[in-house]
């Protein structure tokens, strides 16, 4: 299995779009830990409806960091 992680700040623009991509990848057999780095904008509903809609997608929140926090936090 391949894990991705994606650190995500005030991305809600963003985030349907790229999240679309992941799940049209050909190679199935992955998960995507979405780090939550604070948002201040509606990321996180939007994140945990993708995460409500496919399992393979996992959210977690965690206070502001920087993306090295939210990295690092997501190899946890």
């Amino acid at each position: 299995m391949i894990s991705v992680i994606v650190p995500i700040y005030n991305a809600q623009k963003y985030l349907l779009r790229t999240m679309h991509c992941l799940q049209k990848q050909t190679f199935s057999d992955f998960e995507v830990v979405l780090i939550d780095d604070g948002s201040k904008d509606d990321s996180a509903t939007v994140l945990k409806k993708i995460q409500a809609e496919d399992a393979r997608f996992r959210y977690v929140y965690q206070e502001n960091g920087g993306v090295s926090a939210a990295r690092n936090h997501g190899l946890e």
